[in-house]
């Protein structure tokens, strides 16, 4: 990407302020990136001039709406270090660091499956 750090899932991120994100009324906001995509297959509505074909969704949990970004505009503010991700169903979780890597766990209160597999037929 084009700026110092990748910006990748779970980063904060803040809307750089140009002509078209103060139009939008987008221009400064601080967001969470929660997807990447390849908008001449998923056909997003992107804002920003698409150059390599990739678009990150940024979604503003204050406004409760998220829209898709071109690279360029998002400036990295942090890894959002603390951010806690579960799946339904599975006994673990991940946590991101300071450093931007997902540390594995297993969470508290998850449900264990006390019998072996062979007998929950």
């Amino acid at each position: 990407m084009h700026n110092d750090h990748s910006i990748s899932f779970g980063d904060n991120v803040r809307i750089r302020s140009t002509a078209l994100t103060q139009e939008l009324g987008l221009a400064n906001l601080v967001g969470n990136v929660h997807g990447e995509t390849t908008p001449s297959v998923t056909g997003v509505e992107v804002i920003g001039e698409i150059k390599e074909d990739y678009a990150v969704h940024v979604l503003f949990e204050e406004r409760d709406e998220g829209f898709w970004f071109a690279p360029e505009l998002l400036e990295f503010i942090n890894h959002a270090a603390g951010t806690e991700i579960r799946l339904e169903g599975v006994p673990k979780k991940w946590v991101r660091s300071e450093t931007g890597e997902w540390a594995e766990s297993e969470a508290e209160g998850a449900e264990q499956t006390k019998n072996p597999w062979w007998k929950l037929w």
